[in-house]
């Protein structure tokens, strides 16, 4: 029974050695100079403005989940899109396209709701 994991443990024992071999290899023979430039915070390359211990606003982070939980929905379609065709040759496309219509309206309605309370205004 172990001879079935066995590739499974080679791989992550090999990337395990390739990462822990990587960072030795780079802190043992990359250079070494610092500066006080180097050692700063930087954003982007600009100065760095206030300190990195400021509290960000609560409709921040609201915002920040609507995204990913309206970009994780959009990402549903695809695989459907792809499977869509061996439904319509199966004779079950109407039925399939409908369900696709069904969640689609599902998730336009919270998107209309999520506007209308608000969530998405930045102030």
């Amino acid at each position: 029974m172990l001879g079935a994991y066995l590739p499974i443990i080679v791989l992550v024992v090999v990337a395990a050695m390739f990462g822990l071999v990587s960072v030795t290899m780079s802190s043992l023979i990359g250079p070494k100079k610092p500066s006080a430039l180097k050692l700063s915070p930087y954003e982007s390359g600009c100065e760095p403005v206030g300190t990195a211990r400021e509290r960000f606003s609560v409709k921040f982070y609201l915002i920040a989940m609507l995204f990913i939980l309206f970009d994780i929905e959009a990402v549903f379609l695809y695989p459907w899109a792809v499977v869509f065709k061996s439904f319509i040759n199966a004779g079950a496309g109407a039925f399939i396209f409908g369900e696709m219509l069904v969640f689609i309206v599902i998730l336009f309605v919270g998107y209309i709701y999520v506007w209308k309370k608000g969530a998405l205004e930045w102030e």
